[in-house]
């Protein structure tokens, strides 16, 4: 069977309904099997983003891709020093 994944914003979005469900008298067997998911991973969105909201779900994807590109220039930076030093020491 393929993997799906599911974006931050998706899970929020199914633990609402699966929530939504369970008021209803649904049953966590009839929840999962209408989520598509097993119930180890239903528990483990649960546990992970229980709380959550989608605009705190997209600010935290915005946060990451930014932590990326900063740890990215910081690494250009490091080689671009190293290379600096290299050349004033006359080791090249």
């Amino acid at each position: 069977m393929k993997r799906k994944r599911h974006a931050p914003e998706q899970i929020v979005g199914h633990l609402r309904e699966a929530e939504q469900m369970l008021t209803e008298g649904k049953t966590i067997v009839q929840v999962i099997k209408k989520l598509g998911v097993t119930e180890q991973t239903y528990y483990r969105w649960k546990r992970d983003y229980a709380g959550a909201s989608t605009d705190q779900m997209k600010k935290l994807r915005q946060l990451e891709r930014e932590n990326s590109e900063l740890k990215k220039i910081v690494a250009e930076q490091t080689l671009d020093i190293r290379v600096l030093k290299d050349v004033a020491e006359g080791n090249f």
